[in-house]
This record gives C-alpha cells, sequence and structure tokens, in this order.
C-alpha cells in the first residue's frame, strides 16, 4: 500500500476548494493522474465520472469510474464504486482518495490524501515507482489547485 497525504493553507473558502474538487474537468488541469474524460454525472452531493487513468512513474492506466462523494463545507471522499467498467480495476488494486477542508485564519487548511495498493504480482513493480513518485505528483496537483484558486 502506497498512502500519501499532503497539507496546505489555500486562501479561499473550504466550499469554494471542494467545488473545484467536484468538478472533475477544471480540477484535471490541475491533477496529471485524471487523463481524458469521457463523461461526468453529477446527482446532488455524488459526482460519478469515466476517465483514464494515469498514475506517476507508470503512465497511462485502464479507464474507470470515479465516485465523488461531497459531505458540504468539509470534504470530498473519492472511490472506485463497484461498476463493470471497474471490474479489473478493483480486481488488481485498492483505491481510496480524500479531501478534507478546515476554515483557519488567512483561507482553509486542505487535506489532500490518496492510497493505492495492489495484488501481486502487480504490487511488486507498481508500488515501489509509486513509493518514489506519488508524494511529489501530489504535492504538485495541490499546489496547481492553490495557484488555479488564488489567481
Amino acid at each position: 500500500m502506497v498512502d500519501v497525504t499532503v497539507e496546505e493553507i489555500v486562501s479561499c473558502t473550504p466550499e469554494a476548494f471542494l467545488a473545484l474538487v467536484m468538478d472533475p474537468r477544471r480540477y484535471a488541469e490541475v491533477d496529471r493522474k485524471v487523463g481524458p474524460i469521457d463523461w461526468v454525472r453529477r446527482d446532488g452531493d455524488v459526482t460519478e465520472f469515466r476517465f483514464r487513468s494515469a498514475l506517476p512513474g507508470l503512465g497511462p492506466g485502464p479507464k474507470v469510474v470515479s465516485r465523488m462523494t461531497l459531505t458540504p463545507g468539509e470534504r470530498v471522499d473519492v472511490r472506485l464504486p463497484d461498476r463493470a467498467e471497474n471490474r479489473l480495476a478493483r480486481r488488481v488494486s485498492t483505491f481510496e482518495a480524500s479531501f478534507a477542508c478546515v476554515p483557519v485564519a488567512g483561507g482553509t487548511r486542505v487535506t489532500r490524501r490518496i492510497a493505492f495498493g495492489f495484488a501481486a504480482p502487480l504490487r511488486w513493480l507498481a508500488e515501489p515507482v509509486l513509493r518514489r513518485k506519488l508524494r511529489a505528483d501530489v504535492e504538485a496537483e495541490v499546489r496547481g489547485a492553490k495557484r488555479l484558486l488564488e489567481r
């Protein structure tokens, strides 16, 4: 399992940051792990979208459907739901991610967490690469979101 957590203070409200996250096409501007997006569907506090994943150091992966669930003003939790499009990814890997936002002086403390696990034999190939590459990628992602929201 590779688990990365990054914190950053962003000069915006929690609602503004979480709105950016819940818009996958816009968030893809700062997240290199989100490849081409085929579709986005939003129903209240849940957004699903299909895209081609691209993990740092590993390149393009299969198309998957991601489900983001918003807890207004607080967080977004991200999972791969049990759907036909995710059958392969769920068979060989685990994934969970979140964005937690807390108001602080000067803006919002954003805590971005992402975790990947892989079944053998992929584990021996993928996890060492992600251990080297994922933290820098997530740090760049969060800095990119900060720049986007603070301009």
